[in-house]
């Protein structure tokens, strides 16, 4: 799967966080008309007539002072211009163009990377008239929205996807499995890289990935193939001082669209941050199979149960999806890193499980019949029948006389039961509920 990712960018409070939400369908970024509240960058996924890409909303500053405020913004700019696709500069038509707004501007006109003029707020006559002054900027493409009601972001959408790829269609070398190490800076990704190019192997060859920064190593190893997606390689730009932790938020997001089975690497001191459980909720929502890996473990003092209530508590965390394997490992020790890339090529033949429709019609009815579907406004709902789609993502359609009946506890009730027959660990997994 090809990755597309669009950046949001512009001086805090023209209204990025609230069109970033309005895309997403959810209140995900914070929205308030302080500015700077958007400390933490915000991203997803968004979706327009059937065409999906990462979303990333830069958010403001609070400044200390002036200076510091306009060189802080310049750095996230040059840093979504190097790593997006395509950028969306937000303006406000409320108060016209500011000198931040010129200062920016000229940053990106400089960039090779398309760049959408949204200009906000516009959600009257009088406005639209006023809004008329950012083409002064000197963008080809300018659109005039309203992040509140959502007006003119369709068109925006519209010249954003036309100018997407069309999904490439599945190589020869699909058919090998891809294995993408994931996690925040410092948890020990190029560590375990480096273990792992150090045990007995032969490594084929070093794919170009598809962008510059993620190297894709194909490895053959004890009979198994497969190619691991490097993010950790990062190469050190001299004229951006590296906002770390955004630019591994969006190396992880490419590496995820890139691979079967993404190992998200924990420190074992720090435990699961919630930037860790974003990254996993997004690669979760995306179909990729998950393997979870707390690294340094050799460094935690251990008393009897340690790992069983490490464990416990992760999945708690984890929650709702957590039927994913969990390893304890340790990069530097060598510690069950070979078991790590087994439970890795376990998972993807997981994601890869085609289901007999009788047994699986077995199974479920067998379910229906130990617990029945609640009772809806007096009408009883009955399943009668249900499929595994031919999807890369292992996706089951339930036929039903109420499809829109199904609760959302029911529906979970159903993928315990497909998940204590049949396996698939590791993998999400999805339900449709369709009229009979």
């Amino acid at each position: 799967m090809q990755s597309f990712t669009v950046a949001i960018v512009g001086r805090p409070n023209v209204g990025k966080s609230t069109f970033f939400n309005r895309l997403l369908q959810q209140r995900k970024a914070i929205v308030d008309d302080i500015s700077g509240v958007t400390r933490d960058r915000q991203y997803g996924v968004a979706d327009w007539n059937g065409k999906a890409f990462n979303l990333i909303d830069t958010g403001g500053f609070v400044p200390d002072s002036e200076d510091i405020f306009e060189r802080e913004i310049r750095k996230q700019v040059l840093i979504a211009m190097d790593e997006a696709n395509a950028i969306v500069f937000m303006c406000d038509a409320a108060t016209g163009i500011t000198d931040l707004d010129a200062a920016m501007a000229d940053v990106l006109r400089r960039s090779t990377k398309p760049v959408f003029l949204a200009v906000n707020k516009v959600d009257n006559h009088e406005r639209l008239l006023e809004a008329n002054e950012f083409y002064a900027l000197g963008f080809e493409h300018l659109f005039f929205i309203s992040s509140m009601t959502g007006s003119g972001s369709g068109e925006l959408l519209d010249a954003i996807t036309a100018i997407m790829p069309d999904a490439t269609t599945a190589g020869e070398e699909e058919s090998v499995p891809r294995i993408a190490i994931i996690g925040q800076p410092n948890v020990g990704k190029s560590s375990l890289l480096n273990a792992l190019m150090g045990q007995e192997r032969t490594i084929v060859s070093d794919i170009a990935g598809t962008t510059r920064d993620t190297i894709h190593t194909r490895y053959t190893l004890f009979q198994k193939e497969f190619i691991l997606i490097d993010t950790a390689g990062i190469r050190r730009k001299t004229k951006v001082h590296e906002d770390l932790e955004f630019y591994s938020v969006i190396r992880a997001i490419k590496a995820m669209d890139e691979a079967d089975v993404c190992l998200l690497l924990l420190d074992a001191e720090k435990g699961i941050t919630q930037q860790d459980l974003n990254i996993y909720s997004l690669a979760v929502k995306k179909g990729k199979g998950m393997v979870v890996l707390v690294n340094k473990w050799d460094t935690l003092k251990k008393e009897t149960n340690t790992a069983r209530d490490y464990e416990k508590e992760l999945k708690d965390r984890l929650a709702p999806f957590n039927d994913v394997p969990i390893l304890f490992i340790s990069a530097t020790e060598k510690l069950r890193i070979m078991q790590a890339i087994e439970a890795a090529l376990e998972v993807v033949a997981n994601r890869q499980h085609k289901i007999p429709t009788a047994k699986l019609n077995d199974v479920i009815q067998k379910a229906i019949q130990a617990y029945h579907p609640p009772v809806v406004r007096g009408v009883p709902v009955s399943i009668k029948y249900v499929t595994q789609l031919p999807t890369v993502v292992p996706s089951f359609a339930f036929f039903c006389n109420h499809p829109d009946d199904v609760r959302q506890p029911y529906k979970n009730y159903l993928e315990n039961q497909l998940r204590k027959s049949f396996s698939f660990k590791g993998v999400p997994i999805r339900l449709f509920f369709r009229k009979k």
